[in-house]
């Protein structure tokens, strides 16, 4: 049976193709869904003109079908709220050179 905390380990293995930084770090994930053997990310992208957001999509979608039980997997761009540098994790920000 899949859980939650399965899916985010996952997807920590997921990077934003210009950031050194996986997704959930990045803040970029606002929602994961579970109905039996589906699961559906809702997440957003660090700008709305990213030209990598399908070719992210489909990386995601790809590593969580390969997690037993995982018969079906989506992703749901979404754009609100807006994405910005403050919702990346404490760890990430001190990776990135960020200062609070």
């Amino acid at each position: 049976m899949l859980n939650e905390a399965e899916i985010y380990e996952v997807l920590r293995e997921c990077y934003d193709p210009e950031l050194p930084v996986n997704i959930v770090d990045l803040g970029l994930v606002y929602g994961v869904t579970i109905a039996e053997s589906s699961v559906t990310i809702q997440m957003t992208l660090t700008a709305p003109g990213c030209s990598m957001g399908a070719m992210m999509a489909t990386n995601i979608e790809d590593k969580l079908l390969g997690i037993p039980d995982c018969e079906h997997a989506n992703v749901e761009i979404v754009w609100e709220p807006p994405w910005t540098p403050h919702k990346i994790s404490a760890e990430a920000r001190k990776q990135l050179g960020i200062d609070e």
